[in-house]
């Protein structure tokens, strides 16, 4: 475990989360604002798994977190830094299974996540890469204390960067 608040838990993930990550990465609502395309089979997520957030672990010491609900007992999100070599920089990421959302998960999962960056990882300053429009990841990204830093480009499109020293 890498963190604990009164309703998630922040774990690493496992191959058994690999249907929650097809979830996350297949429901239209929920990459509104991401630039992919949803995935159609659970294969793609087994991919990702495996050669994105393994390897992040194995080579950075972290990487995205499966966000466990407690009481619904269910991985019902991600939050967690991932190093971005495009900015050479370690991004707080999060997203969550819609039926969650406006309910304070985000800030909730994003604060305990940012209290591991710096005792846990040695990170000292984190950013939030969000699409413009995305007033909900931006509200999370405000709350936990990051301001806009500049404007950049990521995979094509525009994004506000926050940043924050920790």
């Amino acid at each position: 475990m890498i963190a604990e608040t009164e309703r998630l838990i922040l774990r690493p993930f496992t191959v058994s989360d690999v249907p929650s990550l097809f979830l996350l990465n297949s429901i239209p609502e929920i990459l509104t604002y991401i630039p992919a395309e949803p995935m159609t089979q659970e294969s793609q997520a087994l991919d990702i798994f495996e050669n994105v957030i393994t390897a992040d672990y194995q080579l950075h010491g972290f990487g995205r977190w499966a966000v466990h609900h407690k009481a619904d007992n269910k991985v019902i999100g991600f939050c967690g830094p991932k190093y971005l070599p495009e900015f050479n920089k370690v991004e707080l990421g999060y997203r969550y299974l819609p039926e969650y959302w406006k309910r304070g998960i985000g800030y909730e999962a994003a604060q305990a996540a940012i209290n591991t960056f710096k005792p846990s990882y040695g990170i000292e300053l984190a950013i939030a890469l969000i699409l413009h429009g995305n007033v909900g990841s931006e509200a999370v990204a405000k709350k936990v204390g990051m301001s806009v830093f500049e404007q950049s480009e990521y995979y094509g499109h525009k994004v506000h960067v926050y940043q924050r020293d920790l």
